[in-house]
């Protein structure tokens, strides 16, 4: 066909409005780009490509390639050894990011939410964990899975370590922290540093690892000896590369706005400083991005839940905004927190504390009796928060009727007692609509003087956790609706359905102690509740829920709605927390932009922005979670060396062939049964039910089991536990003796959440929804 010589690319291109929006030079839109890429049928140079779409010599054709360049990293787009470029989806070819494991293979988990795809140790020899890549899928290997080989690398991950240095026969290295990367990193003598032997040292990539050599390194910096108060975080947030120094700008940026709201950034706002609108977290909380306020109204009730503005502050593409999006999220140790902002936003200006003026993103629903939301509205405000609670604080006022703390809190006690009776409503329409409880054990490490460990405590989960958790799904589903109603784009909170091959092994686990998970080859949300609500009070229902949680993917980020299966809904995203959550501000700035006027099709934001920002912003969450989860381990690691010859009880939470694992009552870890110390026979795994077998006794050990045990050692490096059995206390509920399920198990079911469980995430009781 012959192209009309007085067409442009702007003509033709869907998106450039909003391209000449953002920029002052526009170029092509990256969805018009894999268009003209798609029709052409086969990969375009530069020049070639360029000239189809009509633009000549000079910066715009700069741009062009710039922008190019930019979707190769992003992994859209894929140069090949002519340098001519292709889509990626339409070369059969899978982008991604990699995942190491300690054992050097490793997988990648493809930006398209596919199946992960196998790295032998030999692809893997080249990569390191974070690695973002292409492969092409060259069949299937033993195990069903599908293996593949690098085709290119797009971006490099790591670019520096932290671990121990050792020195061996004059060569110096150093041993990663990080348990997904198993390269040494070669310290040349020039760039040790002076570090000593076994010294926690911090080494700056020179050299990436390539299939014949391994990386090399310079040390950058001595962080100090391995036992040293505090080096636990310090090796964390240094391993996983979580970002933790603030730029200048950054700084200057967020103290320039003051600690006060002006006059002008009140107009146009609705009032609600007369509003009895509280705060409810934890005791050592110290950022407050959500309150919450119930009237009754007729049979029904009016909920309002106010959420920090931090959109009013944090504009696209200033220092502030960059930093965050780096960040994508607050990470949370014991005693430290490493913010998405700087406290005088988070800590200040953002957080919603009492009796002062604050700018805020208002979600207002319409409750009624069966606690369905009838209708919503998004608005701004400005409010004043009455008082700044703690879930123990409603927890007896409100649940326990502690006579002091209601009078106490006499000034607030209206709205607390309708807040609780929106509260049972949301939780009946949930337990109805089949939601998946998760009550986990989580822990809070007690320090003494010198960060010494002083105790580890569980922590308790109330009916006001429960409260503000209810309140903060009802606001996110009705910002997922919203989002969709106006055809926004923006991030859901999705979560899939559990794979068949982690149903088959949840029902073989189920069926040797039993229960029985109904529902046939696809159960649905309600089934797993029913299961849960089975295994309640028996001694191994934390077992079972654990087990049930590990048989579900974890929920993401992403552009395209697939519904949330743990909470059973099929809109939800993530607005009550953009003070420490990136993904909740984009979604407060789709909201705005829909507030004041403006058509979908011009906000700031496209679908291939998303889908990078929510595979991003995706990580950062695995990251933090990794960073915190090896923290704790470190951390009660380092409790149990003092308690080495010390009995506990605790009970088998995994039977593998060469041991069983027993969490520990008093110190919450797990800590290694190896069956080389069972010297009183041999003993046979059975992968099935998950037990080991006595060959000549007859002794057999099974998940659930009640057990005492010593410590024998403890490895610090390795976070590992070593434990002998002392005693067997209680065993576990078996087929053959507890009650199997009633429900009617469907076809196929012969074979058998969110990790991202809910609510708040702060110090005390984490929850990720």
């Amino acid at each position: 066909m012959k192209k009309d010589k007085n067409k442009t690319w702007i003509d033709d291109d869907p998106h450039s409005a909003r391209e000449r929006r953002r920029y002052d030079n526009p170029i092509p839109s990256r969805e018009f780009l894999l268009q003209k890429l798609q029709e052409a049928g086969r990969p375009l140079r530069f020049e070639a490509l360029a000239d189809e779409i009509g633009i000549d010599k000079g910066p715009t054709r700069d741009a062009l390639l710039a922008r190019l360049d930019a979707m190769v990293r992003d992994g859209q787009l894929v140069r090949d050894r002519r340098g001519a470029y292709g889509p990626v989806a339409a070369m059969d070819l899978v982008a991604g990011r990699v995942i190491g494991h300690r054992d050097g293979f490793g997988f990648l988990v493809p930006d398209d939410g596919g199946d992960d795809v196998f790295l032998g140790p030999r692809q893997m020899k080249a990569l390191i964990h974070g690695d973002r890549i292409v492969v092409r899928v060259r069949g299937v290997d033993h195990r069903g899975r599908r293996e593949g080989s690098v085709v290119d690398i797009l971006e490099r991950n790591t670019r520096q370590v932290v671990g121990r240095y050792f020195a061996e026969s004059g060569i110096g290295f150093v041993v990663p922290e990080h348990a997904k990367i198993p390269h040494d990193v070669v310290i040349p003598p020039a760039h040790s540093l002076d570090a000593k032997p076994g010294q926690m040292v911090v080494a700056e990539l020179i050299e990436q690892p390539s299939k014949n050599t391994s990386p090399i390194g310079r040390i950058t910096e001595v962080l100090g000896d391995h036992m040293a108060p505090g080096m636990e975080i310090d090796v964390a947030i240094r391993a996983h590369g979580i970002p933790h120094e603030w730029p200048p700008l950054v700084l200057d940026e967020a103290e320039a706005f003051g600690d006060s709201v002006p006059k002008h950034a009140i107009e146009g706002r609705e009032d609600l400083r007369d509003t009895p609108l509280v705060t409810i977290d934890g005791g050592d909380a110290r950022d407050f991005d959500d309150a919450v306020y119930a009237e009754r109204t007729g049979r029904g009730w009016k909920l309002i839940v106010a959420i920090a503005d931090v959109s009013a502050y944090v504009q696209p593409g200033t220092a502030l905004d960059i930093e965050a999006q780096n960040r994508a999220t607050s990470v949370y140790f014991p005693e430290q927190v490493i913010p998405m902002l700087p406290e005088a936003l988070s800590n200040g200006l953002c957080s919603l504390n009492p009796h002062v003026d604050r700018l805020c993103m208002v979600c207002e629903m319409q409750v009624g009796p069966d606690g369905k939301v009838g209708r919503a509205r998004f608005y701004e405000a400005v409010m004043r928060s009455a008082a700044r609670l703690t879930y123990e604080d409603v927890d007896a006022a409100l649940f326990r009727g502690d006579p002091e703390e209601r009078k106490r809190r006499e000034d607030v006690l209206g709205p607390l007692e309708t807040l609780g009776d929106v509260f049972r409503a949301l939780h009946g329409a949930r337990e109805r609509r089949g939601a998946i409880d998760f009550d986990s054990q989580e822990t809070r490490i007690i320090f003494g003087p010198n960060r010494k460990i002083a105790r580890i405590e569980p922590t308790v989960r109330t009916n006001a956790h429960r409260l503000i958790e209810e309140c903060m799904i009802a606001a996110n589903v009705e910002t997922a609706k919203f989002l969709d109603g106006h055809d926004l784009p923006g991030l859901y909170r999705v979560h899939d359905k559990p794979k068949s091959e982690r149903l088959d092994n949840l029902r073989l686990f189920l069926n040797g102690v039993g229960l029985a998970l109904t529902g046939g080859a696809s159960p649905d949300t309600l089934d797993y509740a029913k299961l849960l609500e089975r295994a309640k009070g028996r001694p191994d229902a934390l077992l079972i829920q654990t087990l049930v949680l590990r048989s579900m993917p974890q929920a993401v980020y992403s552009p395209k709605n697939i519904g949330h299966f743990g909470l059973a809904h099929p809109l939800y995203a993530h607005f009550t927390s953009p003070i420490r959550r990136y993904p909740d501000l984009l979604v407060h700035r789709a909201i705005r932009h829909q507030l004041s006027g403006q058509p979908a099709e011009e906000f700031r934001y496209g679908r291939l922005d998303m889908e990078r920002l929510g595979e991003h912003c995706s990580m950062a969450e695995r990251r933090a979670d990794d960073a915190t989860r090896d923290v704790t381990a470190w951390l009660k690691a380092e409790y149990a060396m003092d308690r080495v010859g010390d009995e506990f009880d605790g009970t088998i939470t995994g039977v593998m062939a060469f041991g069983m694992f027993i969490e520990l009552d008093e110190v919450h870890a797990d800590g290694l049964v190896h069956v080389s110390s069972l010297g009183d026979d041999f003993y046979h795994f059975d992968p099935v039910h998950h037990s080991m077998t006595g060959q000549r006794t007859g002794r057999r050990f099974q998940l659930g089991a009640r057990v005492r045990v010593r410590i024998t050692n403890v490895n610090l490096d390795e976070r590992k536990i070593d434990l002998e059995l002392v005693g067997v206390t209680q065993a576990p509920k078996s087929a053959s003796d507890a009650p199997r399920g009633k429900g009617k198990r469907g076809k196929g079911s012969k074979s058998g959440g969110d990790k991202d469980k809910g609510g708040k995430t702060r110090r005390g009781p984490r929850k990720r929804r």
